[in-house]
């Protein structure tokens, strides 16, 4: 039996507030009447629109800022040394990780709909989002990306439906109580966490044991042995072609950003859609999320309004503007498996030269998989990299930004996103497509290229 932390109280402490995690279960919490506050160490677009909300902000950790709290939610990147984290266990108010939470609101809502996968949940979250609420469907949602409808990475809807992205790392989504699960792909990350594919699989195969509909990808090897292992499930297989319950037909890719295809049911053509957002990969990233739609209710005839509606998440192939006749464009991809279908989308449209402007992302994961890193980089016609943003680690990996830049020919690294910039507006031309790469800060050195700071 879960506990419910929730229960009596009215004042929440979040340390790590900018996080993407948090600030979808902020925006919940807030609408719901709960008093808010919260602490963060770097400034971001997250903690501006925080602000906004009428949430105080500390800037720095420091053990009063938890005075008055009932509840201290944290994220899993803060440290155990962090003074605010020492301070509320000391306390004795309730603490928990940021997970616990979002299972607890899971629990709120009879059918919540939770998208997993290594790669494509912000998209496949925010696009099923997307589709609920232009079918009138009213859901909550808890989205890593913002969503330009909502304003925002969350919403408190009064349905009984949530969306909800789900992460595997450190097996946070076992917290969840699914009703749906999707399953986008499996692919190796975070194995400084679970060293083993098997482990990740098991993982999944105990998410995925939650739910009681399943909707699959049956192109990924991965996740068909997992859903192998599962019984009685309702299983909604997705794919490429017919051999899938749901899949796409007639792909048409049209000038800019803009594929039509129809959507297919067993043979069935259910509905023609108009997609907003580039990549082969993102098609069927659209099956699966209208597959969970007409399984949460939704007609399929009401799949096109919402899905022709949406531009994309936040941070996700994010067209921010353009300078000097150059296209700047911010991606938050870290995984060379990510990185790949990013640049072979940009690659597909009509710019004269790719830029990948990449902050590499933890010391694990940049050890662990630096010769994918290299290759796919490789990709791009330029390739700029600034140094590694550790977060929650220590560099005990010795790996530096110039290891991955030797195996680049022709790449360059720079220590500081000022300096990144002013090489990039130095040498790019007319013409030119930009893509800033990372689920860091690295937005930070495209506001710099397109507005000569970061605003």
């Amino acid at each position: 039996m879960e506990q419910n932390y929730l229960d009596g109280v009215k004042r929440v402490h979040m340390i790590g507030i900018g996080g993407s995690g948090m600030f979808p279960l902020a925006q919940i919490l807030h609408a719901e009447g709960y008093e808010l506050s919260g602490s963060d160490n770097n400034e971001s677009d997250i903690l501006k629109m925080v602000r906004k909300m009428g949430v105080p902000v500390h800037m720095g950790q420091a053990a009063e800022n938890i005075e008055g709290a009932e509840l201290i939610v944290h994220t899993a990147a803060i440290m155990p040394d962090n003074p605010e984290l020492i301070a509320a266990k000391a306390s004795g108010i309730p603490t928990i990780e940021r997970s616990i939470l979002l299972g607890e609101i899971t629990r709120h809502y009879k059918k919540p709909l939770c998208v997993c996968g290594t790669h494509g949940k912000t998209t496949t979250t925010a696009l099923l989002t997307q589709i609920l609420l232009d079918a009138d469907m009213d859901p909550s949602a808890v989205i890593g990306g913002k969503l330009k409808s909502i304003n925002g990475y969350g919403r408190a809807g009064k349905s009984d439906l949530m969306t909800c992205e789900s992460c595997e790392y450190k097996d946070t989504f076992l917290q969840l109580s699914p009703w749906l699960a999707i399953v986008l792909n499996i692919d190796a990350d975070h194995m400084e966490y679970f060293k083993t594919m098997d482990n990740m699989k098991l993982s999944y195969e105990k998410f995925t044991n939650k739910a009681k509909v399943v909707v699959y990808n049956a192109d990924d090897k991965n996740t068909c042995e997992v859903i192998g292992r599962l019984s009685g499930k309702k299983l909604i297989s997705y794919g490429s072609d017919e051999k899938a319950d749901y899949y796409p037909g007639n792909i048409q890719k049209h000038p800019g950003i803009h594929t039509t295809f129809d959507l297919y049911h067993k043979g069935e053509k259910l509905c023609a859609l108009e997609l907003h957002i580039p990549g082969e990969h993102n098609i069927y990233n659209c099956v699966a999320a209208c597959a969970a739609a007409i399984e949460a209710g939704v007609p399929a005839e009401k799949l096109a309004k919402g899905v022709a509606n949406f531009g994309g998440a936040g941070r996700r192939f994010e067209l921010l503007g353009e300078k000097n006749g150059v296209t700047f464009v911010d991606d938050y991809a870290h995984h060379p498996r990510e990185i790949e279908v990013t640049l072979k989308a940009a690659k597909s449209l009509d710019f004269k030269r790719i830029w990948a402007v990449h902050q590499p992302f933890t010391y694990s994961r940049t050890a662990m998989l630096l010769d994918d890193f290299a290759r796919v980089l490789q990709i791009a016609d330029r390739v700029v990299l600034t140094e590694i943003m550790g977060s929650r680690e220590k560099n005990t990996y010795n790996i530096y930004a110039k290891d991955l830049a030797e195996k680049i020919p022709g790449c360059v690294w720079f220590p500081t996103q000022q300096k990144v910039a002013d090489y990039v507006m130095a040498h790019a031309e007319p013409g030119d497509l930009v893509i800033t790469m990372g689920c860091g800060d690295i937005y930070k050195a495209a506001d710099i290229m397109l507005y000569g700071k970061y605003e």
